[in-house]
């Protein structure tokens, strides 16, 4: 594979985005990019995370957690708006990293996003059939057959979401704006009702003193812990920073927007602002979440109970005599992880879609039908998700999607520094400030939340990418586009149908 670290030019790249049978529709503009940075990072998260990670980790000091992890996602946030705005081409961090480190590690990104994001939006489905089950007073949308549990709940979002997808982009902005003004009035309402039973004694102590946690051994252990043999803490300021390693992955998502650069209007000044906008908005809400929580009860009262029941924002409303409240709760969290499912798998959907139009997958399933959406594409992920969430149990992956996440992070800031470093001559909409003090910052904090996560984490992801990159070899290596651009063939550039 002499030609891996090939690249392609950003000038290829664009240029890519006018072949008539791959062509997406643009229409979108920063406000849809917002809706879908906001429907995708608020979920159930926000009505769980929260409350758990204030009873066992940080007390009333969660609020610096989240304004912690949302500085480590500004840092990233500011690196994809410059890329995006520089490549406006559907993919995200695969794209970008295709024009600065080549085409192997594009791959290995790609890859990358494509587990997290379908994991993601199965484990999300398999919560949304729950919360069903929660809001119209049944067991949840299980049913047993034979031998097997078969989650139609999980299978019935996922054949809405993936309907909406394929019908067309803008149909799913609109859908996705009005069930995100649904989760935050809910959110809105957590807020103002709660704030009226806000106590300033529960406040204090306000970072509690640290305690020792109960430590993990072996490969379920942090790599730092495993190699610096440091111990895990409760409260305290390592509970505060541990607490931003935990919340930060309420914030994962807005990253999704910069996918679907290629489909907007103006995507040089609408896809920064979109992604800003929507990473500002999220803060806020979670902050002030945050904050009326650990105000409404003592932290004591969010631990973990015994048998591994972690508390919720139900928790503290009915600690308050608001029993009524958790109605409402479960249907903001089933509005809010319905548009969770649909962003994650739009984002997969373009990244799947930006490797097949390189042709490191099958190229005709790139292809897109008369509404401008790669139909082919929507129909194999809605396939695969409906799959992995109906059928098989996948709790324990959970971690994977996150260590992904990060590695995506961290080669997107290196390749704002090295793009600007081998391509200074480029047209920039936005460019992000302090470079390259601000990449580096981003990349050390990334790094940081990735020697938090487990040994077994970083064991599974190893497996994960060993196979990746035995695909490229066998397939993506040999049938890329770049690579006979480069070669002189000509039939580099025949239609999809074409490529068999």
């Amino acid at each position: 594979m002499a030609n891996r670290w090939r690249t392609k030019s950003v000038e290829q790249s664009i240029a890519d985005t006018d072949e008539p049978d791959t062509r997406l529709r643009k229409e979108l503009t920063w406000r849809d990019l917002a809706v879908f940075g906001v429907a995708v990072v608020i979920g159930a998260g926000i009505f769980t995370v929260t409350a758990s990670t204030t009873g066992d980790v940080t007390g009333p000091a969660v609020w610096v957690s989240f304004v912690i992890a949302a500085g480590t996602c500004a840092l990233a946030a500011l690196c994809y708006a410059e890329f995006a705005s520089t490549l406006p081409v559907a993919g995200s961090a695969y794209t970008f990293s295709y024009a600065t480190f080549g085409e192997f590690l594009a791959w290995i990104i790609g890859w990358n996003l494509l587990l997290e994001l379908a994991v993601g939006a199965a484990v999300v489905a398999k919560g949304w059939s729950s919360y069903l089950g929660t809001v119209f007073g049944f067991a949840g949308g299980t049913a047993q057959l034979g031998s097997f549990t078969l989650d139609w709940g999980a299978l019935l979002i996922v054949a809405i979401v993936s309907t909406l997808i394929a019908l067309g982009t803008k149909l799913s902005s609109r859908f996705s704006a009005v069930i995100t003004t649904i989760k935050v009035a809910v959110v809105v309402f957590v807020v103002v009702v709660g704030a009226f039973y806000i106590k300033a004694a529960n406040y204090s102590p306000f970072i509690p003193k640290p305690q020792a946690g109960g430590d993990q051994r072996g490969i379920d252990q942090s790599v730092l812990s495993l190699l610096t043999g440091a111990h895990n803490s409760h409260y305290g300021w390592y509970g505060v920073l541990a607490g931003a390693s935990i919340v930060f992955f309420a914030f994962i998502g807005f990253d999704i927007v910069a996918t679907m650069a290629e489909e907007t209007r103006e995507p040089q000044r609408d896809v920064p602002k979109g992604i800003l906008a929507s990473l500002a908005i999220v803060t806020v809400l979670y902050v002030a979440v945050s904050v009326v929580l650990s105000g409404m009860v003592p932290y004591t009262e969010l631990k973990t109970r015994p048998g591994g029941t972690p508390a919720n924002l139900t928790t503290a409303f009915t600690a308050n005599g608001i029993h009524w409240a958790s109605g409402v709760i479960a249907v903001g969290a089933l509005a809010g992880l319905t548009t969770v499912v649909m962003v994650l798998m739009l984002g997969q959907c373009r990244v799947l879609f930006a490797m097949a139009r390189d042709g490191l997958l099958p190229r005709r399933l790139a292809k897109t039908g008369a509404r401008g959406t790669p139909v082919r594409i929507t129909v194999l992920v809605a396939a695969v998700v409906a799959v992995t969430a109906s059928v098989f149990p996948i709790t324990k992956l959970e971690e994977m999607v996150n260590v992904g996440t990060l590695f995506a992070f961290v080669l997107v800031s290196a390749g704002v520094i090295v793009l600007r470093r081998n391509r200074p001559d480029l047209e920039r909409g936005f460019r992000a400030p302090w470079v390259p003090a601000l990449p580096i910052a981003s990349i050390v904090a990334c790094v940081w939340l990735m020697v938090n996560l487990t040994a077994l984490t970083w064991v599974r992801f190893g497996v994960w990418l060993v196979v990746g990159t035995a695909i490229y070899a066998g397939y993506g290596h040999r049938h890329s586009v770049q690579g006979r651009r480069d070669a002189g063939e000509l039939e580099a550039l025949a239609p999809v149908e074409a490529d068999r």
